[in-house]
């Protein structure tokens, strides 16, 4: 659950397998616990502040996907580890439309899409590079004002606007779940995303995939799991603890809590 709880910080390549190594031993226990398979359960390293040294570790350890939050942040890692042809860049935070550039020629997939103005502004980015690109609407399931994302009442409307952003692949939903270490106020957050991308389903446009549920993060992940996540984004349990909060590294975003991703 998310709390204080401190991550022991990888600083050598045997750390980050032992990091790995747990973070997929409670991966298999929440599936266990629910009848899934892990295999079901894609684990998304996020490498977040993390200095480009310690991300070659992680990528010696067996990590070929990253979570980035900025968009600036992203493409610059990306350039600067360039030789590391097989790693993929993941941007799972908020985009200005003024940043859809970087996010069009550095990242394989957007896990934060919730504007038709920044699916504008990707689309045509995206075609003067020749590129498509993954992409997950992001929602709101907790209501708090904090946090980006569409209301779960607006999605349907925005996934029918959607086929007119040809490089778009839409491939599911994404949600960050109420910070606190009360499951019973957790778990709600994620069982909404399920049971919204079931109805949504019905209806979606064609060429509208909504088979990812990407939730869950450090302190909330096995919760996620057990109630449907396809892909859970997981930064200190891998990678070690941070030293500041999330205001600190990104003064624009509505949110100056924690994060535990």
């Amino acid at each position: 659950m998310a709390g204080d709880t401190p991550y022991p910080t990888a600083l050598t390549v045997a750390d980050f397998q032992r990091n790995l190594a747990q973070v997929r031993a409670r991966i298999q226990a929440a599936c266990e616990r629910v009848g899934r398979d892990p295999a079901q359960v894609r684990l998304l390293p996020v490498s977040k502040t993390v200095e480009e040294a310690r991300i070659r570790l992680a990528y010696a350890a067996g990590c070929r996907e990253l979570g980035e939050n900025k968009p600036q942040e992203a493409d610059r890692k990306w350039e600067a580890m360039g030789d590391l042809a097989d790693l993929r860049w993941v941007v799972i935070g908020h985009l200005q439309t003024n940043k859809a550039k970087l996010v069009a020629r550095c990242a394989s997939e957007f896990q934060a899409l919730d504007s038709p103005r920044v699916a504008e502004a990707l689309d045509r980015r995206l075609q003067a590079l020749g590129r498509g690109l993954d992409v997950l609407v992001q929602v709101n399931t907790s209501g708090e004002a904090s946090k980006f994302g569409l209301a779960p009442e607006e999605v349907a409307g925005f996934l029918k606007q959607l086929p007119a952003y040809s490089s778009l692949r839409v491939r599911g939903l994404m949600t960050l779940a109420v910070l606190s270490a009360d499951a019973a106020r957790v778990r709600p957050c994620f069982g909404r995303l399920r049971t919204l991308r079931e109805h949504l389903r019905q209806t979606a446009p064609a060429g509208i995939v909504l088979d990812e549920l990407s939730m869950g993060m450090s302190g909330d992940f096995t919760l996620a799991i057990e109630e449907g996540a396809t892909t859970v984004r997981v930064g200190q349990a891998i990678f070690g603890a941070r030293a500041l909060p999330d205001h600190h590294y990104w003064p624009e975003s509505s949110s100056d809590r924690e994060s535990t991703a």
